[in-house]
């Protein structure tokens, strides 16, 4: 009866030992590769759940002036100013379409405003549109760069927005933002407003 010698062992046991590494990398590159995607797909869903928000608020946009925590009547009833001002929200308005499926007694408008904050974008809203304190943040999407806004009225886009003769509400807003792993990305929304 003859055997395998050492000689031909040795070699099976190398080329048994080199298809498992091979084995085991492929196995780590597609894990590798499904955590990369897996995070990369998580990351397009907040930005879709960010601009599905911002979509719905701003296309029920409405011509309500409100009364802030001290009292005072807003200047006007949607205000876009600069990322960069010293205080302010990007973007502060009232909307229509509030739930209210307990039938709570309050109205069907919701102030709400929006601001970047450390690095992530925020959205807050009142329960009560006169006097109200403004809730918890809703952290909307985060590792924002900067972000930066223009409106829309007759045709121009202006960097910032405090009511015009026209109209109080513009007929469009731009955000293009900066994001960490994203790079660049210009959003358009449309609003309620009757600007041409």
């Amino acid at each position: 009866m003859k055997g395998f010698t050492l000689i031909e062992m040795m070699v099976a046991l190398l080329i048994f030992a080199l298809i498992t590494a091979a084995g085991v990398a492929v196995m780590s590159s597609t894990l590798n590769n499904q955590t990369a995607v897996r995070v990369r797909v998580e990351r397009y869903a907040e930005l879709q759940r960010m601009r599905a928000v911002v979509k719905a608020d701003l296309s029920q946009a409405a011509t309500r002036r409100t009364r802030g925590e001290d009292g005072l009547p807003s200047l006007t009833a949607f205000a876009g100013v600069s990322p960069w001002a010293a205080a302010g929200p990007l973007l502060a308005f009232t909307r229509r379409g509030y739930e209210n499926p307990d039938q709570a007694p309050r109205a069907s408008l919701q102030y709400v405003e929006y601001a970047l904050v450390e690095g992530r974008l925020e959205r807050r809203a009142r329960p009560a549109l006169d006097g109200a304190r403004l809730g918890p943040a809703q952290v909307l999407i985060t590792d924002v760069e900067s972000i930066q806004s223009a409106y829309l009225l007759d045709g121009v886009w202006r960097p910032t927005w405090r009511g015009e003769p026209t109209s109080d509400i513009p007929s469009a807003v731009r955000l293009t933002m900066k994001l960490k792993d994203l790079g660049e990305i210009d959003q358009l929304f449309l609003t309620s407003g009757e600007g041409r």
